[in-house]
């Protein structure tokens, strides 16, 4: 069985782009182990280094991070993993960290493919080795390349003839679970094959933590780059969609965990290439990119949702995520649709010198009937409303408000106030008397709702010279509401060079009733809708109350040639 011996200097170049099926974070699990009387198996696939633990000691002797057997095994240990997800194996990483005089001096490795609900035995005839016995050393990793297997969900470590190991990481590729249908599902996560390819700085956190499932536990599972120094410094990630390509719809990015460490903003752009990319400059940049998300504010701790540009029609096989100037980012997730569930290969045309692939439809499917555009209705956040007006919200963990937020005790100590969240404004002419006021919206819930979750975008309208803020009130008062909706829509736009709505800026969130919401001058929208049940909003506006067009501008939407519907997914 032939392998290879890595120096560690070399990892980046032969196994950070690969993915580490044995992780815990992505599933991995010990299944049975021969011995483990002095450290318990579970450490072995831990996401964090091993820790010294020296001078600490247990009721069976010295503590260590890691796997540890009794002294004086005739023939050998062993441990048997099941890999969080089947894959395709090319390299081990075998760490001895910590472990010096006790360390195991020798290893081999054997893989399966079983049911993922069994338990192979140690015994069975279906184990394989693929690395053989060889030689390990004190408190040091043994970075190992080996001819890519065949797709397998069993390991076992094999140790010679007892000792310690700290940390075992199985690299390889993932074998891809796709969605069957024309459902969007996340084209860069772990278990979709995608693949952290290239990654400009990875000094607290490496960027292969990106793709992983879950939120992470604190930042030491996230991407995390160190501080710069230099004036229009940014670091990049480049992801490998490999489960795709795919038509890219809207895009997730999670900061959770990194309170005073988040970036300022990112950018996200996309490519078609058949190949791994040839990185030759900065990130990429000697090569044809698409803006899919311009560079947008990010906020602290939380989930950020953003509808992208420019997808269109287009298929996409990699994205690139540029942080400014530098910082964390626990997730991210690129949801779409493979390429295949939309069209069929024959249509598709590839132009050579383009960066993507443009959808190419016949004559013969080109119909009369109105084209129809699909918005996604997105969770609110402060950093993705901010072209549009402002979120109004508390905090329950203070260091989740947006950056600049003052905050201070109130109320004795019993309350916390979060000062001026967004301020009136207005600029009607002089002698309108307008006059700012409090009035109360009582909304009943939207009812134009098809089988499959979509809501028709009839009419838009704006206010040219007030912001207006709305705030939820919950259930109402007197003869009252007997059931209060927890959720309302706000859709947006920006107005266009014709003074109407500019129907490509379209986005539509879902606010809790948490959340108020204020949309500045002049933005268009749809007027509010609540979902599921009725609600009561409070709407702060300075307004001339005569009813005249100064007031509110409504615009019904042509709907002869293209259609906008609201996808609603699970919220309805």
């Amino acid at each position: 069985m032939s392998f290879e011996r890595v120096p560690i200097e070399q990892f980046t170049e032969h196994l950070s782009a690969a993915t580490e099926l044995s992780s815990v974070t992505i599933g991995g699990r010990i299944v049975e182990v021969s011995d483990e009387f002095f450290a318990e198996a579970f450490h072995l696939l831990l996401v964090e280094p091993a820790p010294s633990l020296k001078g600490q000691f247990g009721p069976n002797g010295a503590l260590f991070s890691g796997w540890e057997t009794r002294r004086h095994n005739p023939t050998h240990d062993w441990c048997i993993i099941q890999l969080g997800t089947p894959g395709h194996i090319h390299g081990f990483d075998i760490d001895t960290a910590n472990f010096s005089g006790n360390e195991a001096p020798e290893a081999s490795v054997e893989v399966l493919y079983g049911a993922p609900e069994e338990n192979p035995r140690v015994d069975d005839k279906r184990w394989s080795e693929v690395l053989p016995k060889t030689s390990l050393g004190p408190s040091s990793r043994h970075l190992f390349k080996i001819p890519q297997t065949d797709n397998v969900n069993f390991v076992k470590l094999k140790i010679y003839p007892d000792g310690g190991v700290a940390r075992f990481r199985v690299y390889g590729d993932v074998a891809p679970v796709h969605a069957t249908d024309a459902t969007p599902f996340d084209l860069a996560h772990v278990f979709s094959g995608g693949r952290v390819l290239y990654v400009s700085d990875q000094h607290f956190g490496v960027g292969s933590n990106l793709i992983l499932p879950g939120r992470g536990k604190d930042m030491g599972d996230g991407w995390e780059t160190k501080r710069s120094r230099v004036k229009g410094h940014k670091d990049w990630v480049i992801i490998k969609l490999r489960g795709a390509p795919g038509y890219l719809e809207q895009v997730e990015i999670d900061t959770a965990h990194f309170k005073g460490n988040f970036p300022e903003s990112c950018e996200l752009e996309a490519i078609y290439s058949e190949d791994d990319l040839d990185v030759q400059t900065q990130g990429g940049e000697n090569l044809q990119w698409t803006v899919v998300l311009p560079r947008t504010k990010l906020g602290p701790h939380r989930q950020h949702y953003f509808q992208l540009d420019n997808v269109e029609n287009t298929v996409f096989t990699h994205v690139k995520m540029t942080i400014y100037p530098d910082g964390g980012v626990k997730r991210i997730r690129v949801i779409g649709l493979k390429a295949d569930t939309v069209i069929e290969p024959s249509s598709v045309a590839v132009a050579a010198e383009d960066a993507s692939i443009p959808l190419s439809i016949s004559s013969s499917t080109m119909s009369p009937t109105p084209q129809v555009t699909t918005i996604p209705v997105l969770p609110l956040t402060p950093e993705v409303f901010s072209p549009f007006g402002q979120v109004i919200q508390g905090y329950s963990d203070l260091t989740a408000a947006p950056k600049g937020t003052k905050i201070t005790p109130a109320n004795a100590g019993t309350a916390s106030k979060f000062h001026k969240l967004t301020l009136l404004s207005s600029s009607y002419p002089a002698s309108s008397n307008a006059t700012a006021g409090i009035s109360v919206y009582r909304c009943q819930p939207l009812a134009d709702i098809s089988s499959d979750g979509l809501s028709p975008l009839t009419v838009l309208e704006r206010h040219p010279y007030t912001n207006q803020a709305f705030v939820p009130m919950g259930r109402g008062g007197g003869e009252g509401l007997k059931e209060t909706s927890d959720r309302y829509l706000v859709v947006v736009a920006h107005n266009g060079d014709d003074d109407k709505p500019d129907l490509k800026t379209l986005r539509a969130f879902w606010a809790s009733t948490a959340q108020g919401i204020v949309y500045n001058t002049g933005v268009w929208h749809q007027p509010m809708t609540v979902l599921g049940k009725s609600l009561d909003l409070a709407c702060v506006e300075t307004q001339i109350g005569d009813g005249s067009a100064a007031d509110c501008e409504i615009l019904e939407l042509d709907t002869s040639e293209h259609v906008y519907k609201l996808r609603l997914g699970g919220l309805v």
